[in-house]
């Protein structure tokens, strides 16, 4: 599945991964392949994004998360690596 992290000024992240987990506003959660369509707030919190070649983390300032046909999509409002 593919993943986009973006922010007002740029783009974070492109490329495919096995599974994200993301910071919901009720909690963090993962997203695995097939994931089910939602969008969802995300809260202040790191971003793990899990690939074939192992572990990258970043720690958003909130924002939006939407997953569609193996698509997601973060819109964070900031980022810091």
């Amino acid at each position: 599945m593919t993943l986009e992290i973006l922010t007002p000024d740029n783009t974070v992240f492109e490329g495919e991964v096995s599974s994200v987990t993301v910071p919901g506003v009720q909690g963090s959660f993962e997203i695995l392949n097939n994931h089910a369509p939602i969008i969802s707030t995300l809260d202040d919190g790191k971003v793990i994004i899990r690939t074939g070649k192992g572990e990258e983390s970043f720690f958003i300032k909130g924002g939006v998360v939407e997953v569609l046909d193996n698509k997601i999509m973060v819109l964070a409002e900031g980022v810091k690596l």
